[in-house]
């Protein structure tokens, strides 16, 4: 597949946003591919949630991708899904999703990569690039193994971990295809404003 931007939006209300409320900011600011990440939530929350997402996403001509829960995505009409490590493995993912839906895989290593390729993932999500972040990461990959992941593989690469409107070019120029930008995102004073410099910065890439 072929991403349709450079900055990747995420939906996460870690910061005290109502999803749908947080998706149509991301969205009016010009976000064309976004995904829902409700981690904390019950699957009844999280399907109400996706469908109006969803829904707003047709709307825009953006691609809507739902974090873990293929079967949400299903019943939400999303155009994909993404599956960390942890989720359902890949192959039965898409026996969920079907041939035409995208399937991204979280991955942290060469290795990973090159597995989530060979099994048929459309993109791959990498890191976490930068310590600190929403999770408050220790370790982080780098741009050293950035480099070496998009030598491995020729899917699409989504970086994400840390990364802030200082560091997005930096991660772009390493390899990476899209840069998926949570914390700097969703606790800045205008998020519209935000958004838009980073595509704005992505574009320029």
């Amino acid at each position: 597949m072929e991403l349709p931007s450079r900055f990747y939006g995420i939906v996460d209300p870690a910061a005290g946003h109502e999803p749908v409320e947080l998706a149509q900011v991301l969205l009016q600011a010009g976000v064309r591919i976004l995904q829902l990440r409700l981690k904390e939530t019950s699957g009844h929350v999280f399907l109400a949630a996706a469908t109006r997402i969803g829904r707003l996403c047709r709307q825009r001509g953006s691609i809507f991708i739902v974090n873990d829960r293929a079967d949400i995505a299903m019943l939400a009409e999303a155009d994909g899904v993404h599956l960390g490590q942890r989720d359902i493995p890949l192959d039965a993912g898409r026996r969920v999703m079907g041939p035409h839906r995208i399937i991204g895989i979280s991955t942290a290593s060469v290795e990973m990569a090159r597995v989530a390729e060979a099994g048929g993932a459309d993109y791959i999500g990498f890191g976490p690039m930068y310590q600190g972040g929403l999770k408050n990461i220790k370790v982080a990959q780098g741009l050293e193994k950035l480099r070496a992941v998009r030598a491995a593989v020729k899917i699409p690469i989504v970086a994400i971990g840390g990364i802030t409107e200082a560091t997005m070019p930096e991660v772009l120029a390493a390899g990476a295809d899209a840069a998926a930008i949570i914390t700097d995102v969703i606790k800045a004073p205008d998020i519209a404003a935000k958004v838009r410099t980073l595509i704005g910065i992505s574009d320029a890439a």
